[in-house]
């Protein structure tokens, strides 16, 4: 699980500012965070509006047109996607150029047609100059117009053509796109944009926007929160929702979010400490209602800086994962319990994650109550220096034929043992853990698995594992924010293995595509559920950065089966 605080070296009054980021403090409502989403949009709409486009063709081999957009893939051949555009050019088709002649700067001259004279909008990424070229034809317009995935920032110039069919000859100008053809005759107003600079963004590949042909495809949802403050169920919980799991029986959906309970009277930052496990139920996975408690923490903070028994490590309680435990005939349920320390980040830290087992017999036993039976997996002598001093951060165990797999978590790593208790790096990573039975004993894999860094080099949290009707399993997961310090994809991700050990490469599902955004940071899936005809139900955390209550959402999937033999080869 996530902490609050970033890798800054401020102040503790500064760094609760910060952490309303991720799990916790949104106490700047209203007001516009440096280096945020929030003012980089504002940045963006300082501008003129949208430059007029003229309709074209593309008449040669090895080029397609592209959407000049959020998340639009610029270069073919490349995962390069946009994170910001100035408005001037936002909605333009562009041309892809392909990678491969960007990068050895090489290029056949490109031929389009005109219906009438117009200016081609080109992106050149980084400092190259045009000075060698005409600069009467080379005309610069927009500077730092354009934020991509792992390029630099791009600079917008226009070469105006006449009707008809023309050459563009494109050799020389490194790398570049084309973002838009326009009208020759309209007012074009000249300014620096000033978006950042695309490399602090790992590329990645983004559903829908790349040369592959998506797994999911995005159906529908809610264009509001399905769980919100004030609904039924709802008091007393004063920040809102975070990670556990939903599950599926008997056509009943059965929800086990974080409640990031709080204290009336006390600051929002102590939402994510005094938190509790909730049960709630639905017919719909719209319309819920909140049956129980299973869990509640103390909220009471560390006395120590290390991993003291001293301390109460049950002072934060998150991530409630039910699973059926066929032997016993009962569920499981797996669970993280922290200790807090108020001033150093991370300030959730030395997570242990611990098992319950559910009273009543039978499936209908999943709403508890639930018995602890110990805890499975700790900080301890078999600990891995990247698991750092947030792990033990969460775990889910799945069936692979007779054996048992679990992704367990870790954050703010140490580079040695000799960093701890403090000094601790970057990274929010997953790692293997193994069984021959569900209730353990459970033992970490070793180093030359673990960290499993195929995903996402730097960023997983929360990984939820199914089997699909075909094998293969599919790990959903939160793939990070975006801004404050982090520039990561802030949808939900996921990846897929054939054998629970080796993990592809994430992709991102940009929900915001086809529902109503309603948040500012993509938080955690609870879920992946199957309903019949490749439809698939995903319950979501997320955070409307204006409010202290972060509330749940809903949207509906479908899988292309005929994507998935990509990843069986």
């Amino acid at each position: 699980m996530r902490d609050s605080k970033m890798f800054f070296p401020f102040p503790i009054v500064l760094l609760m500012l910060f952490s309303s980021v991720i799990n916790g403090v949104e106490e700047v409502k209203g007001k516009s965070i440096p280096g945020s989403a929030q003012q980089l949009d504002q940045t963006e709409k300082k501008g003129n509006s949208t430059w007029q486009g003229s309709d074209f063709e593309i008449e040669s081999k090895g080029y397609e047109s592209f959407k000049t957009v959020k998340f639009g893939q610029v270069l073919s051949g490349a995962n390069h996607n946009i994170m910001r555009v100035a408005p001037e050019i936002e909605g333009l088709t562009g041309v892809k150029i392909p990678a491969d002649r960007n990068k050895n700067d090489l290029h056949s001259p490109l031929k389009l047609s005109f219906i009438e004279p117009v200016k081609v909008l080109i992106a050149i990424f980084g400092n190259k100059s045009i000075q060698k070229f005409d600069t009467e034809k080379y005309q610069r317009l927009l500077g730092n117009a354009l934020t991509v995935t792992g390029l630099p920032a791009a600079n917008i110039y226009a070469v105006s053509y006449p009707a008809g069919r023309q050459e563009i000859n494109l050799e020389g100008l490194g790398s570049f796109t084309i973002v838009g053809v326009i009208k020759n005759e309209q007012d074009l107003i000249k300014r620096d944009v000033e978006l950042p600079d695309g490399r602090q963004w790992d590329t990645f590949i983004i559903e829908g926007y790349s040369d592959e042909k998506p797994l999911f495809e995005i159906l529908r949802g809610p264009e509001k929160p399905v769980v919100d403050e004030g609904m039924p169920g709802t008091e007393g919980i004063q920040g809102g929702f975070e990670g556990g799991r939903c599950v599926k029986i008997n056509g009943m959906y059965h929800m086990f979010p974080t409640e990031r309970a709080g204290e009336i009277g006390v600051e929002a930052y102590h939402d994510r400490i005094k938190t509790r496990i909730g049960h709630w139920t639905s017919d719909d996975a719209i319309n819920w209602k909140r049956q129980s408690t299973l869990y509640q923490s103390s909220g009471n903070y560390a006395l120590t800086e290390d991993d003291n028994p001293i301390n109460d490590r049950r002072a934060a309680i998150w991530s409630f994962m039910p699973i059926f435990n066929e032997e016993a005939n009962r569920w499981y349920g797996f669970y993280l319990a922290y200790t807090v320390h108020e001033e150093i980040e991370p300030n959730h830290s030395f997570g242990r994650i611990w098992q319950a087992e559910s009273v009543k017999e039978g499936m209908e036993g999943i709403g508890g109550p639930y018995k602890d039976k110990g805890i499975i997996i700790e900080p301890g002598l078999n600990s891995q220096p990247w698991e750092g001093r947030q792990g033990v951060a969460s775990f889910f165990p799945f069936k692979v034929d007779n054996q048992w797999l679990g992704f367990y978590s870790g954050a703010y790593p140490f580079d040695s043992w000799k960093d701890y208790p403090k000094k601790t790096g970057e990274g929010w990573f997953v790692g293997l853990a193994e069984a021959d039975k569900l209730e353990g004993p459970w033992a970490r894999m070793d180093t030359t698995l673990n960290p499993i860094k195929s995903i996402h080099p730097n960023f997983v949290e929360n990984p939820i594992v199914s089997q699909l009707s075909n094998g293969l399993y599919i790990a959903i997961f939160d793939g990070g924010p975006e801004g404050w310090g982090h520039h990561l994809p802030n949808m939900i991700g996921y990846s897929i293995s054939k054998n629970g050990y080796n993990w592809s490469e994430a992709r991102y599902v940009p929900i915001e595509t086809k529902v109503n955004k309603w948040w500012d940071i993509m938080r955690t899936p609870l879920c992946l559920i199957p309903e019949g005809n490749d439809v698939y139900t995903i319950m979501y955390a997320a955070i409307d950065l204006d409010r202290r209550f972060h509330p749940m959402g809903m949207v509906k999937v479908k899988l292309n089966s005929d994507v998935l033999g990509r990843f069986q080869k």
